[in-house]
């Protein structure tokens, strides 16, 4: 700087103001998170405000090590894949404790914070038994709502702290109840929320016949009500909860079955996403009078549940406006929540209750990243060649003819929109001609592409270009297409450089709701970088163009469904070391393959198979070589079978080979083959042992098939 007269060089300012121009977007959404490294590309900060230089990992060496093929000393997994951060994990529940604990001690409360994570966030294994790990210390626990989710509940918190919370909400039957009775039996410290009141009946027949005493909570049903979208379920005409006539009604219920004292706990939820802290004090407000009434009346009040609603901010606005983004952050909300149910309990000299929440997406949501490729692209408006005005002009009708003077006169004129209106009148009458059978399609095509040309000359043309990305929508981002959530989507790397091109996003998918055309923002298109080619031959320079999607962690992947049988994307955890490369893989595990995706709906891939590989050896009974072309052909069935529903890239895809005058599937190489590979540490860069990995050969594979069938 000093030799240049205190500036910078030309190229470096510009790539400098490159990277401040895309940290100011994910500046919005992805602190403390997610930046912009020097490389241009995102980095994850597993620590949040605490994380240090050294620290950080870039996401694209991430991506690289897993999708790299073994013999690179990579881990050979398909995209798309999510990438998960259990550091990132662990500091976002530290923090939503942390900022509790500093209210409580700010507003001199005499109670404690003890949350619960909501396991219909996220079900995944290793999410809940870190969570419990986790969140030992500060006795965080669990919460179900069906009795799958109560029993990886009950299993899980084995290993917690032994005062964590197993909180049972949703609709009950005997069987549940049991369940939840069961596990206080296992001494856990489990909490059976009524949301009806009928179930309190359920709940005392079946504790009295297991001889077990339950501790009941209740779900209210507030006057406070969230307008939003995801306030559908508060209000007085919401989903779930009690009336105050029904609460009072259970209440003297117990009073007179002498088990008052079993009511304990008040439950409520305002709703997901709860935009302002000024309806968060009210919602909090009410219920905490409903708490210190219940406690008047005699019942044994220790726990107020302030359910969910806890919000992530989408959009990075830090507007209370929308559903995609909050005007608060974790200290304003856990302040305004101990502020308000401690107003209520002093004025009625009620003693100071447990807080508990259900915060699961404020938790999960920015641990994990979705990384899809884009595989080729198309310009929805490219540019037209130039069309042979003579023999377009020959092979229209006398109408069209004469709207393509006017529009020829027009265009000499300048005047854009009488160019336009023969623009729209031409168009629609050479398709009524070419209905008619009267004009041909090379005709048809030379009057879009003078058309085409004519909106360009005008400058109206939009040069918006489709990227088609290796991706399910309704698989992966399901809340995009189910309730128009918007998540930001935007390049892992090249975020140095100016993006040259406006782009929308579509699936793999037959559906034509697969597709991806409204951003954070409520721009109808994407800032994206030159990409060209066709599936596996799209790489710019040997590298993909990746993409990613963020603060997913919540709901997508139990939402996701099977559309087309394109199933999960490859998972691997990262973990951050010290050590040159900043990351350790602790886990890593290929997406469902297309056998499995057909075992889902009740196919059996298993008889498919032999199925397929009798008629192949039928079909191919002449020639000497016949016996190895079926066996050919029964390889390449069985890596069918074996491989992810998603397109391969060119550098790992089994491929057709002409042989003995008949095409036959070959496999390109082993490489491809996704081992279980769970129990390993992969270290990021290449000098891992990555050799215990080998895959299978073709052979091999075909045997297993076989003797797996057989069995």
């Amino acid at each position: 700087t000093q030799k240049n007269g205190g500036s910078l060089p030309a190229a470096l300012r510009i790539s400098v103001e490159r990277l401040a121009a895309a940290a100011v977007l994910i500046d919005g959404w992805g602190l403390p998170y997610f930046s912009i490294n020097a490389s241009g590309n995102i980095s994850v900060r597993p620590y949040g405000v605490d994380t240090l230089p050294h620290q950080e990992i870039d996401l694209m060496k991430v991506v690289k090590k897993a999708s790299d093929l073994k013999s690179a000393g990579g881990l050979g997994l398909p995209l798309p894949l999510i990438v998960r951060f259990p550091d990132v994990l662990r500091n976002r529940l530290h923090s939503l404790q942390a900022a509790f604990d500093c209210a409580i001690r700010s507003y001199g409360y005499d109670g404690h914070y003890q949350g619960v994570y909501p396991v219909k966030c996220n079900q995944d294994r290793f999410v809940v038994e870190d969570i419990v790990e986790f969140g030992s210390p500060f006795r965080f626990g669990l919460e179900a709502g069906s009795k799958p989710e109560l029993l990886l509940a009950m299993s899980c918190l084995t290993k917690g702290s032994p005062e964590a919370f197993l909180v049972c909400n949703g609709y009950k039957d005997e069987e549940y109840v049991a369940l939840a009775l069961v596990a206080r039996k296992l001494d856990l410290n489990t909490v059976i929320v009524l949301e009806q009141e009928e179930e309190l009946d359920v709940v005392v027949e079946v504790s009295r016949a297991l001889g077990v005493l339950p501790v009941i909570g209740l779900r209210a049903k507030l006057r406070t009500k969230h307008s939003g979208h995801f306030g559908s379920t508060s209000g007085e005409k919401g989903k779930f909860g009690l009336t105050t006539m029904q609460i009072l009604s259970v209440a003297r219920k117990l009073q007179q079955m002498e088990m008052l004292d079993c009511l304990q706990l008040l439950h409520f939820h305002i709703g997901s996403q709860i935009p302002s802290t000024a309806l968060l004090s009210d919602g909090v407000g009410e219920a905490a009078q409903i708490y210190c009434e219940l406690a008047r009346l005699g019942a044994g009040m220790r726990v107020i549940d302030i359910g969910g609603g806890l919000g992530i901010d989408y959009d990075g606005s830090h507007s209370s406006g929308s559903d995609m983004s909050v005007g608060y952050g974790l200290d304003e909300y856990a302040a305004t929540v101990v502020e308000a149910i401690r107003r209520a309990c002093d004025k009625k000299y009620v003693r100071h209750p447990v807080i508990c929440s259900e915060s699961g997406r404020a938790l999960v949501s920015q641990h994990s990243v979705l990384v899809f490729e884009a595989i080729s692209s198309t310009s929805l408006h490219s540019a037209p060649p130039r069309p042979d005005l003579a023999y377009l002009v020959e092979g229209l009708g006398e109408e069209a003819r004469a709207d393509y003077r006017n529009l020829m006169a027009a265009a000499v004129r300048g005047d854009c929109d009488t160019c336009l209106l023969y623009v729209d009148q031409l168009k629609r009458r050479s398709v009524d001609q070419f209905k008619d059978g009267s004009l041909g399609l090379e005709h048809l095509a030379a009057v879009d592409d003078l058309c085409a040309l004519v909106a360009k000359a005008m400058c109206v043309s939009d040069s918006v270009r489709a990227y088609h990305v290796n991706l399910s929508l309704f698989t992966s981002i399901p809340d995009f297409w189910a309730i128009g959530q918007l998540f930001p989507i935007l390049p892992i790397h090249r975020l140095d450089q100016r993006p040259a091109v406006n782009g929308v996003l579509l699936d793999l998918t037959c559906d034509s709701d697969g597709k991806m055309d409204k951003f954070i923002g409520g721009s109808p298109t994407l800032p994206l970088h030159e990409f060209g080619g066709v599936v596996g031959a799209g790489r710019r320079n040997g590298e993909g163009y990746y993409l990613g999607m963020f603060l997913g962690g919540a709901y997508q992947e139990a939402l996701g469904g099977l559309h087309n049988l394109f199933g999960g994307p490859s998972v691997v955890r990262v973990s951050q070391v010290d050590g040159p490369h900043c990351f350790a893989v602790t886990r890593a595990v290929p997406g469902p393959s297309c056998a499995d995706v057909l075992r889902a709906m009740q196919h059996e891939p298993e008889l498919m198979f032999q199925a397929l590989k009798r008629r192949a050896e039928e079909c191919m009974v002449v020639g000497a070589c016949a016996g190895a072309g079926a066996d050919a052909v029964a390889c390449g069935l069985a890596h069918a079978f074996n491989s992810m529903p998603y397109l391969v890239s060119a550098g790992c895809a089994a491929f057709v080979e002409a042989a003995d005058g008949g095409g036959v599937l070959v496999m390109n190489n082993a490489e491809d083959d996704e081992d279980d590979v769970e129990e390993h540490r992969h270290y990021g860069g290449s000098d891992d042992n990555s050799a215990a990995m080998c895959s299978a050969a073709c052979s091999d594979e075909d045997e297993e098939w076989d003797l797996y069938a057989a069995a």
